[in-house]
C-alpha cells in the first residue's frame, strides 16, 4: 500500500485500515462474538499480515474490550486478565474445508492505552504496535481515535527509546533494527539472533514512510542521554522477562491448548523440537516450567 501522509497520524490511520486477507476478516467477525458484545475492536498484526499466507499458520488478533467482567462472564479469567494483561487464548473455525487458526490476546482499551504509552516499563505492547498492524473490526469512530492514538503513541515510544543508543545520525536502516532488538531482548523470546534485521527487511518500506515523521513528532521532546537509556533498557529486561515467565505460567491456565500453541512456536522460531507427553498436557503448569528450563538450556530462549 502507499505511504503519503504528512503526519504521523494520518499515517497510522491509513496504515490501520489496510487492506487484510479475507481469512482474517471472516475469523475477526467470528471472533467478537465470543466476548458477550463487549469487543469494542480486533487489531490484526504479526506474520501472516507480514507475508499474506494464511494457511497451516496461526493469525495475531488483540481483541479491545470493554470490561473484563461482562467479557467474560467468569470472575477468574477477568481477574488474570486485570492482573496480568493480556489473557491468551486460542481459537478456530472452520471456512470452506481449511481450518483458519488463531492466538487470540484480549486486553481492555484503557490497559492497552496505558501499555502503549511512553511510560510503559513493559515493551511487549509498544513494540508490537509500532510495526504494521490492522483494524479489522471497530465498533465506532471514538473508539478508533482511541485506538489511531495509542498506536501512534507505540511508535514515539518505541523510537524514542531506541535513540539514544544509535551511532550516527538515526535513519530507518539504523533505527529499527536496533530498536527491534532491543525490544526482542526485554522479552524471553525464542526466535534466533538477527530477528530485527529481518522484521526490518519485511517491514522496510512501512519503515522508511514512518521514520520521519515519528521523528518529527518527537521534537522538543526531552532526550535521554546514552548513560540513561541503558540503565532504562536494563530496567526493561528485568521487567520483561520477570512478566514473560508470569505470563507462560498464567497461560497454562488460561490458555485452552496453551501448552501445545507454545510448543509450536517455539520449534517454529528457534528449530528446537519438543514432543509432549500425555502427563504434560494434564499438567501444563508444571509441565510448562520444566520445559522452560530444559528448553533454556537447548538455547531455545534468550
Amino acid at each position: 500500500m502507499a505511504f503519503n501522509s504528512k503526519t504521523l497520524a494520518a499515517f497510522i490511520k491509513t496504515s490501520l485500515t489496510g487492506p487484510v486477507q479475507k481469512e482474517a476478516h471472516w475469523l475477526a467477525t467470528r471472533l467478537v462474538k465470543e466476548f458477550q458484545g463487549q469487543a469494542l475492536a480486533v487489531l490484526y498484526y504479526g506474520s501472516c499480515l507480514r507475508t499474506g499466507k494464511v494457511e497451516g499458520l496461526i493469525l495475531d488478533f488483540y481483541v479491545i474490550v470493554e470490561d473484563y467482567n461482562k467479557a467474560y462472564g467468569k470472575r477468574a479469567l477477568a481477574l488474570a486478565n486485570k492482573i496480568l494483561p493480556p489473557n491468551v487464548f486460542y481459537f478456530e473455525a472452520d471456512k470452506d474445508k481449511q481450518t483458519v487458526r488463531a492466538k487470540v490476546a484480549v486486553i481492555s482499551l484503557d490497559d492497552f492505552r496505558k501499555r502503549t504509552a511512553a511510560g510503559c516499563l513493559n515493551v511487549s505492547l509498544w513494540a508490537r504496535f509500532s510495526q504494521p498492524a490492522r483494524l479489522i473490526l471497530c465498533r465506532d469512530k471514538k473508539t478508533e481515535d482511541e485506538l489511531v492514538l495509542a498506536v501512534t503513541e507505540a511508535h514515539k515510544t518505541m523510537v524514542a527509546a531506541a535513540l539514544p543508543l544509535l551511532e550516527g545520525k538515526p535513519s530507518p536502516e539504523n533505527l529499527w533494527p536496533k530498536a527491534l532488538s532491543l525490544t526482542y531482548g526485554a522479552e524471553l523470546r525464542s526466535e534466533q539472533e538477527g530477528k530485527g534485521t529481518k522484521l526490518f527487511e519485511a517491514n522496510k518500506k512501512y519503515c522508511q514512510a514512518v521514520t520521519p515523521l515519528v521523528l518529527a513528532a518527537l521534537e522538543g521532546n526531552p532526550k535521554q542521554t546514552r548513560s540513561q537509556a541503558k540503565r532504562a533498557w536494563s530496567k526493561r529486561r528485568l521487567n520483561g522477562k520477570t512478566v514473560s515467565l508470569l505470563r507462560l505460567a498464567k497461560a497454562a491456565f488460561t490458555f485452552s491448548g496453551g501448552i501445545d500453541y507454545l510448543v509450536w512456536k517455539i520449534e517454529r522460531s528457534s528449530g528446537v523440537k519438543v514432543t509432549l507427553k500425555p502427563w504434560q498436557r494434564r499438567h501444563p503448569f508444571v509441565a510448562g516450567a520444566l520445559l522452560f528450563f530444559q528448553l533454556r538450556r537447548r538455547g531455545a530462549f534468550r
